[in-house]
């Protein structure tokens, strides 16, 4: 079966002498990994190079006995060159894609996703809060994935939350004062952190780039993410290191 869509370079490596493997993350088809045959003998084959985070419009055949399919076509849309000039740019980038490649299950169709990478990269190239725009990214990321922390209520007796709250990585959630646990690793959250949180969950991407982080959210928000998202998929993410 021929396909044609609109797919974000994840990855690429060389393949055989004269080949290379893609890993996309596409419009409508979700995460695809495809062959390009002879791109390196001759690169005027195809339309793009295969940069990291570009933007292109393929056509590939796919294979119903492999994930690996044939790209016979790749024509770049989007190459973002703010985004590649600028060291942190290029990292919070790179952090994205890696998250995505993740979080991702292979051919699952997520256009929800993909327009949020697509804005996420656009957004990069401009904005000066890099900070913000990555924490955006995580808490909607993990909301459209299905692993959103549980924080709209107490984990354990199902209760709002009114006074001191703790946050909870084995239950995935926040912990009220007066629930008994028996986990040594808690930590405290503040309200404000809690009320961002949901805030960038039901508002829309630019509605949520406009909200104001204090210092002491971003310190939390940072902590609390990162340490989440290691915990629920089991790995770390290597470029989270250089944010």
């Amino acid at each position: 079966m021929i396909l044609k869509t609109e797919g974000i370079v994840l990855k690429t490596f060389d393949f055989r002498e004269t080949s290379r493997i893609a890993t996309f993350f596409t419009k409508d088809y979700g995460k695809v990994k495809g062959v390009l045959k002879g791109i390196r003998k001759d690169p005027r084959k195809f339309g793009s190079y295969l940069d990291k985070f570009s933007v292109n419009d393929i056509v590939y055949y796919q294979y119903l006995r492999s994930d690996l399919h044939l790209i016979s076509q790749c024509d770049l849309k989007q190459y973002f060159f703010a985004v590649r000039e600028d060291y942190r740019r290029n990292m919070a980038a790179q952090y994205a894609l890696e998250l995505i490649d993740v979080i991702m299950p292979a051919e699952e169709p997520s256009r929800k996703i993909y327009q949020l990478l697509l804005d996420y990269l656009s957004a990069l190239e401009t904005i000066r809060d890099i900070d913000k725009l990555v924490h955006v990214f995580q808490v909607k990321i993990l909301l459209l994935s299905g692993f959103r922390p549980h924080l709209d209520a107490c984990v354990k007796c199902q209760k709002k939350v009114g006074g001191k709250a703790y946050f909870s990585l084995r239950s995935g959630g926040l912990v009220c004062a007066h629930c008994p646990t028996t986990e040594t690793v808690l930590t405290p959250i503040f309200k404000g952190t809690i009320a961002s949180v949901l805030h960038i969950e039901q508002n829309s991407w630019e509605k949520s780039l406009q909200l104001g982080l204090a210092k002491t959210v971003r310190k939390e928000l940072k902590y609390i993410l990162n340490k989440f998202l290691v915990y629920h998929l089991e790995r770390k993410i290597k470029t989270a290191a250089y944010l």
